[in-house]
């Protein structure tokens, strides 16, 4: 179940510690896994504490992280007093302005925002994959994948070929892999409005859930970013963001580049399918699933590239079109 928003009991001493001594601590967000954040007031000051428990959650990646992109002059909130064993983290505060949120109040600021959002991939990709990173390799996308036939399919009572799912997938991404492991990048794999911030007198976006970022494909942030589950990307800015990421990064064989990044769109946004299934089945978060239309209707737009035509075989003859993008509405017990 769901985690309620009530700080933990190890909070006002942690935050006396630091200097925070009876500061207000106000629910903030949840999120799709076990971390919860709180803001944290006193006397005109904010942070924001980040519990992870740590028999769930290991805030080492997190700060591993956010200190490398501060080191590349991106902007992650910067730690301000960290307690491992108990997994609190206090954070700077960036506010309020979400892009998500922010962009349904002002749509006109839409093509500036995706603009920078798109800028910082270009650059974040400049630079190799810290050598301690783990890979997005075959496994990885494998065990992703697998969410969809572990989550989804059971929950619509679909029995499908398991084997021709995995063999149909290797196919597809074989030379997706042998491009992103010769040429890997930080690849911070949640990349999406939601989790970009614009800060108050700051031209940088600032970045936040970027703990499990990995060495991998530098297209796959692209798709978290245009193909987002939780708000609509036209495709004509989707098309405009992809040719500006390329000029940026100057990539000459555009079109091997479109197919990885349809690729691993498809890989990405059926992960996502089994995820929301996941959360509401396992973790008691039905809320995830009426997004499942929108992340349906680009995974049949990524199944169209000829480059998956093996998993859009497998799709076709596995899923029946009821089960797709209406199907969320069977799922609710």
């Amino acid at each position: 179940m769901a985690a309620p928003m009530i700080p933990p009991a190890a909070a006002p001493d942690f935050l006396a510690a630091h200097g925070w001594g009876g500061a207000e601590i106000l629910p903030l967000a949840g999120d799709a896994s076990f971390r919860r954040y709180f803001r944290v007031a006193r006397g005109g000051a904010t942070a924001v504490l980040m519990d992870a428990p740590p028999e769930h959650e290991d805030v080492g990646p997190f700060l591993g992280v956010a200190q490398h992109l501060l080191d590349r002059g991106f902007a992650p909130p910067r730690p301000l007093a960290v307690d491992r064993e108990r997994g609190l983290l206090l954070l700077e505060d960036f506010g309020d302005d979400r892009v998500g949120p922010l962009l349904a109040r002002e749509p006109g600021r839409e093509p500036g925002i995706y603009e920078s959002a798109v800028d910082i991939l270009a650059r974040l990709g400049a630079d190799p994959a810290p050598s301690d990173l783990p890979p997005y390799d075959d496994a990885a996308m494998a065990r992703e994948v697998g969410l969809f036939t572990e989550w989804y399919a059971p929950a619509l009572g679909l029995e499908v070929d398991e084997t021709g799912y995995v063999a149909a997938w290797c196919e597809a991404w074989r030379g997706v892999a042998e491009r992103a492991a010769a040429a890997p990048v930080m690849v911070l794999r949640d990349y999406h409005a939601d989790n970009l911030m614009v800060l108050p007198g700051r031209d940088e976006l600032g970045l936040l859930d970027f703990q499990d970022a990995l060495a991998g494909h530098p297209a796959y942030d692209l798709v978290s970013l245009l193909q987002d589950a939780r708000r609509d990307v036209a495709p004509e800015l989707e098309a405009a963001m992809l040719a500006r990421y390329a000029d940026a990064a100057r990539i000459d064989d555009r079109g091997t580049f479109r197919a990885d990044y349809e690729v691993l769109g498809a890989q990405r946004n059926t992960k996502i399918l089994g995820i929301f299934t996941r959360l509401w089945k396992r973790d008691g978060k039905p809320l995830y699933l009426p997004l499942q239309p929108r992340v349906w209707s680009y995974l049949e737009r990524n199944l169209a590239h000829p480059a998956l035509a093996s998993v859009r075989a497998w799709f076709d003859a596995n899923i029946p079109a009821d089960k797709r993008a209406a199907a969320w509405k069977e799922m609710p017990a």
